[in-house]
């Protein structure tokens, strides 16, 4: 019999449906089928199930924090399991260790992080027993179906663990020692509170407060343009002055002796040049381009639509999220007829369906398997949702997947660009520009019902972007070179110079993949683009919730500010290689080699050893020099180190939102349950809908009784129900595979009546 362990629990359900089978308390039973011979049992982790310990189970001394007891270098890192999750672990525990039980299945997203969360689960049981490798990229039956039938051998995704927990140790040294010393010198100078740092969150913060610099520091300026209305052969457009590549003018007197001389002068066509452009398709998505999208489009945090995007993977409507690629291999572009055929149903989709070509083989664009990793770029699969199913934003987000896949099989769009030169009195040239757009062909898809600023989806899209900066040309009047007619107005209009845009949090994303362009070592910059810039697709989203989580940014209208703390974090990590992008290319490359089984897990962790030292003896030196002062916000953030006090929390894992201490984890999806003011909920809504009433007929419930449930499953015996004329005494249990909440009475039986929320 094989034991399969999946991520989540919705993931587990989706392995498990192709086949016959039936449902137990934290586990489905698979029966004995021809792709199991002997039958087996699928379960699953919450998530990240263990957890690196604390300091001071190393040594009681770290508890208190001190400069002198810095840095912490444990000789050998230790796991342990996460508290609110042992129940789990104590299932998976048994499951493992049971004499049926004679293969196991790593089952979990296919990746680093998936590797790294089963294994570890599998180590700190103790059992050795032979394993093999699920490695799929989406959730559909028959993608289930033939992962199973082409199991890997775990030997062939081993070296991926050893990078995810060599990743997981080094970032623990640098975060908890980077920490806890830029935390003890800002109390030394009278400032409490804790300043949490990062290998990938400094720099990223870093990026965000120069360009709050550069816009404090940018002194407006004003400027003039002269500005031209021309009739000639009935025909009135405008124009305006230029010489060689500049319109602006310096004074207000140059601008006015223009306007002077050209009132009422004759005007003549001096010139018509048109260029005529072509532009391919987009490419497909990347999480990273799809985030930056959906943010520009419908104002989207990434984490908001990773959240999003997760769910209609678990529920197998679009492929693995978490992709890096643009492309796909040769075996998902078969099914796109199908897929297509199948999106007629959708009302928003008719009008651009059927495609105009009918497949993409042969497409390098998109169908390029040597660039597709681990995993290819993000589609709908053949598993169509019904029309109505979705909602919302996931509905938005599926179509906006949907439309890219269709905008692919279009043809190019082509556009002519005219530039139309107007001389007055033979000595002053206007220039208007226009265009004409000769082939819509992809733009009717991606540009139907859109805002007119249209999708920015990163790099890959250069071409495009480019259209979008001229979006606004004017379609030019029916004249020809040599017409002659007059100057009907000429205007002089004032301007002001202004400051670069703050980035939204669709332009972090995009920034933080790009990082490399901030790096003065081409080689470096080199790694930083193989290894796609600061972070990874699956956790830069997390990455600002951690910048918003400890109010080291703000984000107001979609807008990124950067805080005081931030700034002054900043300000004190000073040249360090803590806020430099630098430190990360060099990180990620070895991380690179050690996946790839061509660097020593352990040399890495001497290295990270010794850049924790030197974090923490440049931090002192460098604080003698510190200059700036630190106004922290109304709401001093809460520490960012666990129940224990002592561990940080892992980058790309968010913290509860507002400061609100975390209850436990979520029963359905892993992530932090809060207390939300009238209600006990998921800090994942609106993708996850788990909630508990703060009253439940009648009867208060309390966040520790909440606490309880979260952790064990159930709450302690509660008195005073009421339901019409009568009171009873029950606890409150979870009900994993209903998913709902049961009430169960004093005999332990289970639950006569569900525990109505009143909601």
């Amino acid at each position: 019999m094989q034991l399969i362990i999946a991520e989540k629990p919705d993931q587990g359900a989706k392995l498990a449906a192709p086949f016959k089978h039936r449902k137990t308390q934290g586990y489905i039973v698979i029966d004995k089928c021809p792709a199991f011979p002997d039958g087996a049992y699928v379960s699953w982790a919450v998530g990240h199930i263990c957890e690196l310990v604390p300091p001071e189970e190393y040594d009681p001394g770290y508890k208190r924090w001190s400069l002198d007891r810095l840095p912490i270098l444990p000789g050998k890192f230790k796991h342990r399991v996460t508290p609110s999750k042992a129940k789990q672990f104590n299932l998976l525990n048994d499951l493992l260790k049971r004499p049926e039980v004679k293969e196991i299945i790593i089952a979990s997203d296919a990746g680093r992080e998936g590797e790294y969360i089963v294994r570890i689960v599998i180590q700190l049981s103790g059992v050795k027993k032979p394993m093999k490798r699920l490695w799929i990229s989406s959730l559909t039956p028959r993608a289930v179906e033939q992962g199973f039938a082409n199991l890997k051998e775990e030997i062939e995704t081993r070296n991926l663990y050893y990078e995810a927990v060599s990743r997981s140790c080094a970032d623990w040294l640098v975060g908890m020692n980077g920490s806890r010393v830029y935390s003890l010198l800002f109390q030394r100078r009278g400032v409490q509170g804790v300043f949490s740092t990062g290998r990938v969150q400094s720099p990223t913060l870093a990026l965000i407060v120069a360009r709050e610099k550069e816009i404090s520091n940018f002194k407006t300026e004003p400027f003039w343009e002269v500005k031209a209305k021309f009739a000639i052969h009935g025909a009135e457009y405008e124009g305006t002055w230029f010489k060689g590549e500049e319109t602006r003018l310096k004074t207000p007197e140059e601008a006015e002796a223009i306007r002077s001389r050209c009132e009422g002068k004759e005007a003549v066509v001096d010139s018509i040049e048109t260029e005529r452009k072509e532009f391919q398709p987009p490419q497909l998505f990347s999480l990273s381009s799809l985030q930056a999208s959906a943010n520009q489009i419908f104002k989207y945090s990434p984490q908001d639509t990773l959240s999003s995007l997760q769910q209609l993977y678990l529920d197998g409507f679009i492929s693995y999220p978490r992709s890096d690629s643009a492309y796909v291999t040769d075996e998902e572009a078969k099914q796109f007829p199908d897929i297509l055929k199948k999106l007629e149903g959708f009302q928003e989709l008719k009008p651009f369906l059927p495609a105009s070509k009918p497949t993409l083989i042969g497409n390098k664009r998109y169908v390029n398997a040597s660039k597709v990793g681990d995993h290819y770029a993000i589609i709908p699969t053949e598993q169509v949702p019904p029309p109505g199913k979705l909602q919302g934003m996931a509905l938005n987000l599926y179509l906006l997947i949907a439309k890219r896949l269709i905008a692919a099989h279009e043809e190019k769009a082509i556009i002519d660009y005219t530039n139309l030169v107007t001389l007055v009195n033979g000595l002053d040239p206007f220039m208007t520009k226009g265009k004409v757009i000769v082939q819509e062909g992809w733009r009717k898809v991606l540009y139907d019902n859109t805002p007119k600023k249209k999708p920015k989806s990163g790099k890959e899209d250069d071409k495009s972007e480019k259209e979008d900066d001229e979006e606004d040309l004017s379609v030019l009047p029916p004249v020809q070179k040599g017409d002659t007619g007059r100057t009907a107005d000429v205007q002089v209009k004032e301007g002001k110079t202004q400051p670069p845009k703050r980035y939204t949090e669709g332009q972090l994303i995009t920034l933080m993949k790009t990082a490399g362009k901030h790096l003065d070592n081409a080689e470096l910059e080199k790694v930083l683009q193989r290894t796609e810039g600061l972070g990874t697709e699956a956790t830069r989203a997390g990455i600002i919730g951690g910048l918003k989580d400890r109010q080291y940014i703000e984000v107001r209208k979609n807008m990124v500010y950067a805080t005081n703390k931030g700034t002054v974090l900043v300000e004190a990590l000073g040249e360090s290689v803590l806020a430099s992008a630098e430190m990360t290319a060099k990180w990620e490359q070895r991380l690179g080699e050690i996946g790839q089984g061509q660097e020593s897990p352990k040399a890495f962790m001497e290295q990270a050893q010794r850049l924790a030292q030197k974090i923490v003896s440049d931090a002192v030196a460098a604080e003698k020099d510190w200059t700036f002062t630190v106004e922290l916000p109304k709401s001093e953030e809460r520490p960012a180190y666990g129940r224990s006090g002592g561990q940080p929390a892992a980058e790309g894992q968010r913290e509860a939102r507002g400061g609100s201490p975390e209850l436990g984890a979520c029963p359905i999806c892993g992530r932090p349950v809060v207390d939300k003011k009238k209600l006990y909920g998921c800090t994942g809504y609106p993708d996850c809908g788990f909630t508990v009433s703060k009253k439940i007929l009648g009867k208060a419930i309390s966040g520790t009784q909440v606490k309880r449930l979260l952790d064990k499953g159930q709450t302690l015996m509660l008195k005073g129900f009421k339901k019409g004329e009568k009171s009873f005494d029950a606890a409150l249990a979870w009900n994993a595979e209903q998913k709902k909440l049961d009430f169960r009475f004093a005999d332990r039986s289970e639950k006569t009546d569900k525990a109505k929320s009143g909601q």
